[in-house]
């Protein structure tokens, strides 16, 4: 449920969220002792290392004294035999969007709703025995650090810019200079949290037997991806008569030469097609709930059709929203758009603004809009939304 912005949370050090927003996020790191108290960590790390052997989970090993070569990484799946030869120091498994797999992981997601659902990315989790690092480094995206077991020290430096230099030769994107800032040096213990804003330097290092770290990132795509994104699906959009067109071409004395003019003709073109709100609004929608594993939502085998899931529903069955699906929406003039696993349907605001939140889907939901039925039937089929009774079996 969304926090209440001037409440004091314990997860925040006593920090309201609309005071955490304004003085950290984005801004400086914020050490939390005891965000978690008594912390439960939700998976072991067997459990993590059984994932890792999972076909379609993405997983690394970092080994700073690697069989090839100093810094080596590889990719998973793994197998028995290669946790075997690892020794018991200097070494790092980690694995990306356990959130995807594992509920009690998901469930964390829900305490960091001060933050749009939309920007949330995924949950990783490492683990390392004494030594166990990735060297000092920098995110592009802001993250919640976790301590779920065992320490780790954490030492901080300055904000880096794209040029900071880089050790060579190696897998890992390892700053070549790191300074740690006066009284940024801190051991975390279970239930401790560190925030970091992007582009921030830090190395935190393992100095226990059972050290496992859960990573709370967010979504902070380049200018690039979406510029580029953005311009295949205006493209996709636009009739094939919108072309370039001179019709006030003048003669010019070099027939080589692409003057002024015709730039501020193409600007022209370019920024009349790009610069369009709704479209910018359709597109935002789609982009930022596109899946992370897109094959990794399967189709339901038996899907129900609107009159059976109201039946269902009715009787006092629930659905629920499944791993790594994503929800978001956005109204505009009254027109509401519900944002799924990159596609858009059109809703009432109530129905949408349920969906993208942590409400039970339940019977209820059904008076929300006439269509709800149906378009919650059509998220079952297509494995965004899942009968509650198929979400634990799938858990077992």
């Amino acid at each position: 449920m969304p926090h209440e912005p001037n409440t004091p949370l314990s997860l925040l050090g006593g920090l309201s969220t609309a005071d955490f927003l304004r003085d950290y996020w984005q801004k400086k790191p914020l050490l939390i002792r005891g965000a978690y108290p008594d912390f439960d960590n939700p998976l072991s790390a067997e459990e993590l290392a059984g994932l890792a052997c999972e076909e379609g989970v993405e997983a690394r090993l970092v080994e700073e004294h690697g069989p090839d070569k100093a810094w080596q990484v590889s990719h998973g799946p793994f197998d028995e035999a290669t946790f075997a030869r690892l020794g018991e120091q200097d070494w790092t498994l980690l694995v990306q969007a356990v959130d995807h797999y594992v509920p009690d992981v998901a469930a964390l997601m829900e305490d960091f709703s001060f933050i749009p659902r939309w920007r949330l990315d995924d949950i990783m989790i490492s683990y390392a025995p004494p030594g166990g690092n990735v060297g000092p480094h920098v995110d592009n995206y802001d993250v919640f650090l976790l301590q779920a077991s065992g320490q780790r020290r954490w030492q901080l430096g300055g904000l880096q810019d794209e040029d900071a230099p880089l050790i060579e030769g190696i897998d890992l994107r390892i700053l070549s200079r790191f300074e740690v800032t006066p009284d940024q040096d801190w051991v975390l213990e279970p239930g401790d949290m560190l925030y970091l804003p992007p582009r921030l330097a830090h190395h935190g290092v393992s100095i226990s037997s059972d050290c496992m770290t859960i990573s709370v990132g967010f979504r902070a795509p380049s200018a690039d991806e979406m510029v580029t994104s953005f311009a295949d699906f205006r493209g996709e959009q636009l009739r094939d008569d919108q072309r370039y067109k001179d019709p006030d071409l003048t003669p010019q004395p070099h027939e080589g030469e692409i003057g002024p003019e015709a730039l501020a003709r193409a600007r022209e073109l370019i920024l009349s097609t790009l610069d369009n709100p709704a479209a910018l609004a359709a597109w935002f929608g789609r982009y930022m709930t596109q899946p992370r594993y897109p094959g990794q939502l399967a189709e339901a085998d038996n899907p129900l059709g609107a009159e059976a899931l109201t039946a269902w529903l009715e009787e006092g069955g629930e659905l629920v929203r499944a791993l790594g699906s994503r929800f978001a929406y956005h109204t505009d003039r009254g027109i509401s758009t519900l944002f799924i696993d990159g596609d858009g349907l059109s809703c009432t605001e109530e129905l949408a603004r349920a969906l993208a939140s942590s409400t039970p889907i339940d019977q209820t939901l059904l008076t929300l809009d006439p269509q709800a039925a149906a378009l919650l039937a059509g998220l079952v089929t297509r494995g965004s939304l899942l009968l509650e009774d198929e979400s634990e079996e799938d858990d077992d």
